[in-house]
């Protein structure tokens, strides 16, 4: 059996569900990071990872795209490709991914008209996909601080472009949630409150605290720290 047929459906009525989405992530690589200036720079990679994880969790359609990777923005970060091991980025010479043809492949191949979509910057890479892609019949969630720009001017303003046109702003956790939907859904709940424990900050500390200090379970257990060795 499958995940997808094993996992317990979601009620949609205009919700995100892990059957009627597909994710997409797009020029998460360093120089685009370099020039963000709007937001943390380790927030924008914890909340990527988290969804990038999230993704895994649900078992979403997920399409990775670089841009320039050899020429300018190198190689999509390492965090973001251990979660996908096996995927190839689609690599792109334009700005906006909606104008290649790969990338608008893999979406229509994924089949879902809603899409999950960040990526860096939010006025060009994330704003001019998003447009297009509306204008083409789909739905666009922009999971916003999963994104960031060279200001908060041209962050805010990216934004209120995206939103007027008609998408929706969302949050990694508040995705993440929401393809949840249902604590009794245990196919997804340790996996859930691993990504909750890991990178969302005081609620995962409250979930530690709760499972430990409250209900008795054994504290959360993680791989060793071994000291990498020097080149040489």
């Amino acid at each position: 059996m499958t995940q997808e047929k094993a996992r317990a459906k979601r009620s949609e009525k205009g919700l995100l569900t892990p059957d009627n989405c597909v994710v997409t992530l797009i020029d998460l690589q360093p120089q685009m990071l370099f020039g963000v200036a709007n937001f943390d720079r380790q927030a924008i990679i914890n909340n990527n990872v988290a969804l990038s994880k999230a993704a895994r969790v649900f078992d979403m359609p997920v399409v990775l795209s670089t841009v320039e990777t050899k020429g300018f923005s190198g190689n999509m970060w390492p965090q973001i490709q251990a979660i996908f091991p096996k995927q190839t980025p689609i690599e792109r010479s334009s700005m906006n991914a909606w104008d290649d043809e790969n990338f608008v492949a893999a979406v229509t191949k994924s089949g879902r008209k809603k899409i999950v979509l960040a990526g860096l910057w939010t006025e060009t890479c994330v704003t001019l996909p998003t447009i297009q892609a509306l204008h083409d019949g789909y739905e666009i969630y922009v999971v916003e601080d999963c994104c960031g720009d060279v200001s908060q001017l041209a962050h805010d303003n990216a934004m209120k472009r995206v939103v007027q046109a008609g998408a929706k702003p969302v949050t990694a956790l508040s995705v993440m949630l929401e393809w949840q939907r249902d604590w009794a859904h245990k196919d997804t709940y340790d996996a859930v409150m691993d990504i909750v424990k890991t990178h969302f900050g005081a609620y995962g500390v409250g979930v530690e605290y709760a499972y430990t200090m409250v209900h008795g379970a054994p504290p959360s257990r993680y791989p060793e720290y071994v000291v990498p060795k020097a080149n040489k």
